[in-house]
C-alpha cells in the first residue's frame, strides 16, 4: 500500500513544462520551444466519438475480443453546477488550461484462444464482460492535455457480453462462442484514471509539421491499478487540431475531441505505451470472490501503435492498430494484434 501510495504522489506531481525540456536527449535544433505553441482559442462545439474495437481487424479472434465506446466532449465552456466542485477540487491536480467535461458508456469482451469449449482451459484468459459508465474532466492548455476520469460498472454477466457477442456471431453466421458460462461473476467495476499528454510545438519540415505526444498515465480501481508512460510520433498537416486518435482504454489514448484551425488536416503516427500493473481483474480474476477463473498475470505489458488520422471541417476518422506484449504467463499465440476505428462529429 505505502508503494503504491508513493509511486501515486510521484506520477501525479507537477510535470515539467516543455521550456524545461522534458525531452532533454533530443538536439536543441529538434527540441520544441514552450513559446512556439498558443493556447487553444475558445471552443464553443462539443462533440460525440464512436470507436469500434476488434481483434479480427488484427486477423484473430482472442484475448481482447471486441471493444465499443460512445463519447461526448463539451465546448470549452462553463462546467453545468453540479460538476463545478469537483472542477475546484482537482484543479491542482489539472492545473490551468480550458476546462470541458464529457461521459461515455464502453463495452469491453475478452474471451480466451478457443472459443468452441464449453469447458475453457483453467491456464487461458477467462471470458469475462465490462460494462461502465465514464465521468470526465479536461484541461487544454494547447500543449498540454489533463484528464481525470471517473468509471462505474460491472463486470460479469451483467456486462452483457455474451449476448451481444453471440446475437453479432449469430447474425454474420459464424460459430458462437460456448464457454459463457464459466466467465466472471457480477461484479461493481470502479476505476479512477489520471493521465496527462504534453504536446511539443510542430517542426516545420518543408510544408509538413511533425510534433511528439509524451503521456503518463495512473489507474486506481478494482478493474485495473497500473502506471503507464507513452510516447507518439507524428506526421502531417493540423497537427494542433487534437491529442491523437481516439481509442479505448488501458490503450494509448488520444483525444475524444478535436478543435481543428484549418479545414483540412491529416497526419500518420507511430508510438508505444508501457504499464506497470498491480491489478487485472480480467486476469485476475474477481475482488471478492474466491475460486473463479484466473489466470498468472504478468506485472509489465507494452503496446506498440501505429496509424492515420483525417478530419475535414467538423468530421474526423481514425484508425489505429495495436500490437500488445504477452498480458499473462502461458498465453499462446505471441502478440495481440486487433484495430481501433474512431469516428468523431463536431456539434
Amino acid at each position: 500500500m505505502h508503494k503504491a501510495t508513493l509511486l501515486l504522489t510521484l506520477l501525479l506531481a507537477p510535470l515539467p513544462t516543455l521550456g524545461q525540456s522534458v525531452l532533454p536527449s533530443l538536439p536543441d535544433a529538434l527540441t520544441p520551444t514552450v513559446g512556439e505553441v498558443t493556447p487553444p482559442p475558445p471552443d464553443p462545439l462539443g462533440g460525440w466519438t464512436f470507436n469500434y474495437e476488434n481483434d479480427t481487424l488484427g486477423g484473430t479472434d482472442q484475448n481482447y475480443s471486441s471493444g465499443l465506446q460512445i463519447a461526448w466532449r463539451s465546448p470549452s465552456a462553463d462546467l453545468p453546477s453540479p460538476l463545478r466542485w469537483l472542477n475546484e477540487q482537482a484543479t491542482r491536480l489539472l492545473g490551468p488550461g480550458q476546462v470541458r467535461w464529457g461521459a461515455g458508456l464502453v463495452q469491453a469482451i475478452y474471451t480466451p484462444q478457443d472459443t468452441q469449449l464449453r469447458t475453457p482451459d483453467p491456464r487461458d484468459r477467462p471470458y469475462a464482460g465490462h460494462l461502465y459508465g465514464a465521468l470526465v474532466l479536461q484541461r487544454d492548455t494547447g500543449s498540454a492535455l489533463s484528464t481525470l476520469e471517473f468509471q462505474a460498472g460491472v463486470v460479469g454477466p451483467a456486462a452483457l457480453g455474451e449476448f451481444v457477442q453471440n446475437s453479432v456471431h449469430e447474425a454474420i453466421r459464424v460459430d458462437t462462442t460456448k464457454g459463457w458460462d464459466s466467465q466472471l461473476k457480477d461484479e461493481l467495476a470502479l476505476n479512477l484514471v489520471f493521465e496527462r499528454t504534453l504536446r511539443t510545438a510542430p517542426l516545420e519540415l518543408g510544408g509538413l509539421q511533425a510534433d511528439m505526444l509524451p503521456s503518463f498515465t495512473v489507474a486506481l480501481g478494482n478493474v485495473s491499478t497500473y502506471a503507464g508512460a507513452g510516447l507518439s510520433f507524428r506526421l502531417g498537416q493540423g497537427l494542433e487540431a487534437d491529442y491523437g486518435a481516439p481509442r479505448i482504454r488501458p490503450a494509448l489514448v488520444g483525444s475524444a475531441f478535436f478543435q481543428p484551425r484549418e479545414e483540412f488536416g491529416w497526419y500518420g503516427f507511430i508510438g508505444g505505451q508501457g504499464r506497470a500493473v498491480a491489478r487485472d481483474i480480467f486476469l485476475d480474476g474477481n475482488t471478492w470472490q474466491d475460486g473463479g477463473p484466473s489466470v498468472d498475470r504478468r506485472p509489465l505489458v507494452a503496446d506498440v501503435t501505429a496509424g492515420v488520422v483525417v478530419h475535414w471541417r467538423g468530421l474526423r476518422l481514425a484508425y489505429s492498430h495495436v500490437w500488445r506484449t504477452e498480458e499473462f504467463y502461458g498465453q499462446r499465440g505471441g502478440l495481440q494484434s486487433f484495430g481501433s476505428v474512431g469516428f468523431t462529429a463536431r456539434f
